[in-house]
Order: C-alpha cells, then structure tokens, then sequence
C-alpha cells in the first residue's frame, strides 16, 4: 500500500477533491458557518474555502497497486 496526502496528487486530482470536499463541508457545516460568518463580519466563501482545505489535509489517501 502507498499512503499519500493531499500534496503528493495531481493537479487534477487536487481539483476533484477540493471540489468534493467543498461539497461535504456546505452539507455538514454549512447552516453553521453562515450563522458564524453573519455573527462575526466575514465573508462565507473565505470561510468555507478555509475549512475545504483543513478537510483535505486531515484525509489520508491510501492506494492499493
């Protein structure tokens, strides 16, 4: 088994993940990250771009060739 992180893929790849991460996170957290971006002035989109990325490298890839 290889164990890669998010670092070691492709561009492509990279891509594909944060756009499915992003999506995970909108439907988990999303309700409570738009309640903390109104109580505290910031921009949603920084936000949920910010917590896409913690997401991704908290993942561990695993491969099997």
């Amino acid at each position: 088994m290889i164990y890669l992180n998010f670092n070691n893929l492709d561009i492509e790849t990279q891509e594909k993940l944060l756009i499915q991460s992003q999506k995970d996170i909108e439907s988990r957290y999303g309700e409570d990250l738009k309640r903390y971006c109104r109580e505290n002035e910031t921009a949603y989109e920084d936000i949920l771009e910010e917590e896409t990325i913690k997401n991704l490298y908290n993942l561990k890839f695993v491969f099997k060739l």
